[in-house]
């Protein structure tokens, strides 16, 4: 452990000056780690990948090699934020691989949530795999470890699923983030211009949609949570939320009821809106979102998202609800 320990020297980064001082600093040091060789990095679009990868494109260009998968459980417009910024903005040597029908097939029929969980993440690794093999030169392999995972978990940032990678891909860890916690992984960020939703982008589940979209997954239903999800996100945008609610989204069960459109009788889907606030993940309160908001959103699901005529919010904290459903 002692090489990954942060050195009590370190001061806490919370403004620009020191992210830019860090910035240097990590920059030389993958520059002297790497040098004219290449790295791979799984770059998911969440806050840790995101970093690492605008940090080391600054060290070492196009000698990054950036895959995103596509597992098809991802939010509303998240796959085309990557391309954008990635892609196109900083220029990135970026694949993107779209195996939304294979995760897909898969999880077909699979209604167990830690089935559903570990079919996800062990096709992650196979078509992350895949991908790998089709480089050439890579020996390096980056991750968005930071402080917070070696303290939980051991060096390796598990929940990448890049730790289960065969061992004849005899990669060398490059982490730069690792001794950061995400309050400073987020000013790093900022400081090196990737947009604000990325870069104060909530907490998202490994497994993505898939344990949102209870039980087994339907394309249907994934449809639900996915336009459910963005109505919610854009509605708390606008008034004030997303910064206020620690983490909020939407989920739909597999089962339906009767309702009423246009004077009609109707047997479809309810959405379940999530909204908590927490310190440490460990206990959570429920927000107390305004009953006209409330009634907005229940308004714009109903109309707007096909299958769907009922809008619950969920009350409960934790304990003794868990944040997530599955």
């Amino acid at each position: 452990m002692e090489n990954n320990k942060r050195p009590e020297s370190m001061a806490r980064i919370d403004n620009a000056a020191l992210a830019d001082k860090f910035i240097d600093e990590q920059v030389a040091a993958v520059k002297e780690q790497v040098g004219d060789k290449k790295v791979l990095l799984a770059l998911s679009g969440g806050v840790d990948s995101s970093v690492v990868a605008a940090l080391l494109i600054k060290a070492i260009g196009k000698n990054l090699v950036c895959v995103h998968v596509n597992h098809g459980l991802l939010r509303k417009g998240e796959p085309e934020q990557v391309i954008e910024v990635f892609g196109k903005r900083l220029n990135a040597n970026l694949v993107y691989v779209d195996a939304t029908e294979r995760f897909l097939s898969k999880l077909e029929g699979v209604a167990e949530p830690e089935k559903k969980r570990k079919i996800i993440g062990a096709e992650f690794i196979r078509v992350f795999e895949e991908e790998a093999r089709k480089q050439d030169g890579i020996e390096f392999l980056a991750q968005g470890t930071i402080y917070p995972d070696i303290l939980e978990s051991g060096p390796v940032k598990a929940h990448h699923n890049v730790g289960g990678l065969p061992d004849d891909l005899k990669f060398e860890l490059v982490e730069p983030l690792k001794f950061l916690f995400k309050d400073e992984v987020r000013v790093v960020g900022k400081t090196l211009g990737l947009p604000d939703e990325m870069v104060f982008r909530q907490p998202f589940p490994g497994p993505g949609l898939g344990v949102r979209c209870l039980g087994a997954i339907t394309r249907d239903r994934l449809e639900c949570v996915r336009e459910s999800d963005a109505i919610l996100r854009e509605e708390f945008a606008k008034n004030g939320l997303a910064g206020k609610v620690w983490q909020y989204f939407t989920v739909v069960p597999d089962f339906k009821s009767v309702g009423v459109k246009g004077g009609l009788r109707t047997f479809e889907y309810p959405v379940i809106i999530r909204a908590v606030n927490t310190k440490d993940a460990m206990t959570a309160t429920v927000e107390d979102i305004p009953y006209a908001l409330l009634q907005h959103i229940t308004d714009r699901i109903t109309k707007e998202v096909k299958g769907v005529n009922r809008v619950l919010y969920d009350l409960t904290p934790k304990p003794c609800g868990t944040i997530e459903w599955e």
